[in-house]
C-alpha cells in the first residue's frame, strides 16, 4: 500500500466523472486548487472542521481540498452544494474515485441550508458564475448555469458574498475565482466594509481570461467605515502580495 506522502494531493483528471451538462475541469478549477496548494500550510494551521463548495461542478476542486488537508485534516466535514442536478451526481462519482466524501446538495448557493450552516464554515471554495453575458443566461438550466454571470459578470456573485458573510466562521476562510471584467477591486472593497481582509493567492493569464484566485477572512482590525480608494491603487496593493513564485498544479510542498 502506498504511504501518504506518496498519494497524490488534487484531484487526478483521469478520476474526474464527467457529463454532457457539468462544466469540467479547466484554467480557473486548476488556478483555484492552486491556490488552496499554495496555503495548504495556513489551512492545516487553521484546523477546519467544516470545508464547503458553492457549485461544485465535476467535483474536482472539492475532492482536491479533501486530498490536499488529507489525514492532517481528519475529522474536517465537506458539503458541497450545486445547482445542477448533473453536478451533484458527478461530483459523488468523483469524490468516490478518490476515497473521499462530503454531504452533496441540490440547491441554489446555499438555499435551504443558511440556518444550518450559519457561522460553521472555516473554509468555503467558489468558482462562480463570472462570464459576462446577457442577464437570460443566469442560472438556467444544464451546463450554462456554470458560466453565465450576466453583467460584468457579478450577477451570481454578488447573490455569494452575503452568503458567505452569514456562513462564515470567526476564523473563516473564503477562496474566490474572479474575472479582471468582474472589477475584483471593487469586489474586495466591498467586502473590506463587511470587516474582511483579502489578498490574491494566485493570478493567471491564459489566452482567453485573466484570473485572480482571491482568499477572504475576517479581520477584526478593520473598521467598518473605510476610506474610498482608487481601484488601480486597490488592485495594486494586493498585487504586491503574491508570493514571489509561480505555483503549478502538481507542485507540493512537504513542509507542512
Amino acid at each position: 500500500m502506498a504511504s501518504y506522502k506518496e498519494l497524490p494531493r488534487t484531484a487526478q483528471i483521469r478520476l474526474v466523472s464527467s457529463h454532457q451538462e457539468v462544466y469540467e475541469p479547466c484554467d480557473d478549477s486548476f488556478a483555484l486548487v492552486d491556490a488552496l496548494l499554495a496555503d495548504r500550510c495556513n489551512l492545516l494551521e487553521n484546523h477546519p472542521s467544516l470545508c464547503m463548495e458553492i457549485g461544485c461542478g465535476s467535483g474536482y476542486v472539492i475532492t482536491s481540498l479533501a486530498l490536499i488537508l488529507g489525514q492532517e485534516g481528519y475529522g474536517v466535514n465537506y458539503i458541497a452544494t450545486d445547482i445542477n442536478p448533473h453536478a451533484v451526481e458527478v461530483t459523488q462519482k468523483t469524490m468516490e474515485a478518490h476515497g473521499v466524501g462530503a454531504e452533496l446538495v441540490v440547491t441554489d448557493i446555499a438555499a435551504g441550508l443558511e440556518e444550518r450552516l450559519a457561522g460553521l464554515v472555516d473554509v468555503m471554495v467558489v468558482n462562480p458564475p463570472y462570464v459576462p453575458t446577457p442577464e437570460d443566461e443566469v442560472g438556467v438550466e444544464g451546463i450554462t448555469s456554470s458560466w453565465a454571470g450576466g453583467e460584468n459578470g457579478r450577477s451570481v456573485i454578488d447573490k455569494i458574498l452575503p452568503v458567505a458573510d452569514r456562513l462564515l466562521s470567526e476564523k473563516g476562510w473564503l477562496y474566490m475565482v474572479t474575472l479582471t471584467a468582474n472589477n475584483p477591486s471593487e469586489i474586495c472593497q466591498q467586502m473590506r466594509k463587511k470587516g474582511y481582509g483579502s489578498k490574491i493567492v494566485v493570478q493567471r493569464s491564459t489566452e482567453e481570461e485573466s484570473l485572480h484566485i482571491i482568499k477572504f477572512w475576517r479581520d477584526f482590525d478593520i473598521g467598518k467605515d473605510v476610506p474610498n480608494q482608487s481601484a488601480s491603487g486597490f488592485i495594486g496593493s494586493l498585487l504586491t502580495q503574491i508570493p514571489l513564485f509561480s505555483f503549478w498544479r502538481g507542485t507540493n510542498s512537504d513542509n507542512c
